[in-house]
């Protein structure tokens, strides 16, 4: 069964939030920065509840993200070369 997903890209700021509605509440304890454009929330429990890109229109490295598919299909909303 897929995961239920929420894409949000603002242009205004070349950001892509994809929030997880499913983990719990939703309610992020802890965020985790893998470098300066990717970020990863966390709820209390461990389990993802969001995956944060800046910087998109630049392409995304998808090395290191979890849910790398789920990633690579919001992209693609947004546009295919927004890709790394």
């Amino acid at each position: 069964m897929a995961r239920p997903i929420r894409v949000k890209y603002d242009p205004s700021v070349d950001a892509l939030a994809i929030d997880f509605p499913g983990a719990g509440d939703g309610t992020s304890a802890k965020l985790v920065r893998l470098d300066r454009d990717r970020a990863l929330d966390f709820d209390a429990e461990g389990r993802l509840v969001s995956i944060e890109l800046l910087n998109v229109s630049k392409g995304v490295v998808l090395d290191g993200l979890p849910e790398p598919e789920v990633v690579g299909s919001a992209l693609d909303l947004v546009g295919p070369e927004h890709t790394s």
